[in-house]
């Protein structure tokens, strides 16, 4: 599975009385659908997962899915205290479509959560999941930092594809990137190299040819030659194979060019839930060689993003969506809305990032 690109982590829309706003949390993965994001995560921390019951997290998964354009990666965050709970949740999103399992650590008995509950834990799920698993390694919010070493030795799991790194730490980053590049694995994807899954190659299939099957591009276009074993289409969908290895993703949007610069392949930022476009010209200005644009770009949205998405947190964040034609609305209680100097201050902040 191949995890390249900016993924904004959506948030969860709600009616004033606190349930769940199903149409806008639609209209909200309709609009990132359009943006160049490469995918999209639902029930990340900014989802605020934490504070919905269990019926509303699948609930919430299965609107988001329907949502969704077919060629987003779909990203569910299923992490929950217990590794049966997590495997669970993990196997609802794996019926609903959903591509990857985004685990983050738990952290409630918080002095018998040492390397060992870890490793155990991940492994359990990663064993058992029917999806692909991405760590998910959020201090901020956990109290935890897992070291590089365990992440290192949990990435020669075959299911354990990446990392959402979201303590911004460079330095850690590429020591994650380095001590993890002998891991070598196949992903498919397309002739311009994007991500491909079992739901996309499905859809391709189903639209262009209902109860037709995966061929070779060779045999499909009658060439006379073999082609490639890594070549082949599925209806209209010309895929390959791109050797990927453990795959680590920033979390942080302030530090992004610092964290690509490091060795990250993307990332999974809150501020690009309010946001994603600018997010993405960060990315592509590295991706396309260009690491003074980078640089720029980054300079641009840092101080918003470290006001926004990391200090005000999810009220604010939901207030600049409401700012950029997304439906942010209020979060549910403990947190409180912001106040009208602070969101007079978003205002500020967010008057030359419009997506």
């Amino acid at each position: 599975m191949l995890l390249q690109g900016i993924f904004p982590p959506v948030t969860t829309p709600f009616y004033p009385d606190g349930n769940v706003y199903f149409k806008k949390l639609e209209h909200n993965v309709e609009r990132h659908s359009k943006t160049p994001v490469a995918g999209i995560v639902v029930l990340g921390s900014t989802g605020e997962s934490i504070l919905l019951s269990d019926q509303e997290r699948r609930d919430v998964l299965q609107a988001a899915r329907q949502a969704a354009r077919p060629n987003k990666v779909l990203i569910a965050g299923t992490g929950v205290e217990s590794a049966i709970e997590t495997l669970r949740l993990t196997e609802f999103a794996a019926g609903l479509g959903y591509d990857v399992a985004l685990v983050r650590t738990p952290h409630f008995y918080r002095k018998q959560m040492q390397p060992a509950n870890w490793l155990a834990f991940y492994r359990m799920v990663a064993d058992q999941s029917p999806l692909p698993v991405m760590l998910y390694n959020v201090p901020p919010f956990t109290g935890y930092d897992m070291p590089a070493e365990l992440v290192i030795e949990l990435a020669a799991h075959p299911n354990i594809i990446g990392i959402k790194e979201s303590t911004g730490d460079a330095e850690k980053i590429r020591r994650m990137v380095e001590g993890t590049r002998h891991i070598k694995r196949l992903a498919t994807v397309t002739a311009t190299f994007e991500a491909v899954t079992s739901r996309m190659l499905k859809a391709a299939t189903d639209e262009n040819h209902p109860g037709g099957e995966l061929v070779t591009i060779g045999a499909a276009e009658g060439a006379s030659k073999p082609s490639s074993p890594a070549a082949s289409v599925a209806g209209g969908l010309k895929t390959r194979q791109k050797e990927v290895g453990f795959q680590v993703l920033s979390g942080l949007a302030q530090q992004l060019q610092p964290s690509l610069a490091a060795g990250a392949v993307g990332a999974v930022l809150a501020f690009a839930s309010a946001a994603p476009t600018a997010c993405y010209e960060i990315y592509a200005a590295w991706k396309e060689g260009n690491p003074s644009l980078a640089l720029l770009k980054q300079e641009r949205v840092t101080p918003t993003a470290k006001r926004v998405g990391s200090e005000l947190g999810i009220p604010g964040l939901k207030y600049a969506m409401d700012l950029n034609g997304y439906f942010g609305g209020q979060a549910r209680l403990p947190l409180l809305p912001l106040t009208a100097s602070q969101k007079a201050e978003v205002e500020r902040l967010m008057a030359d990032i419009r997506n």
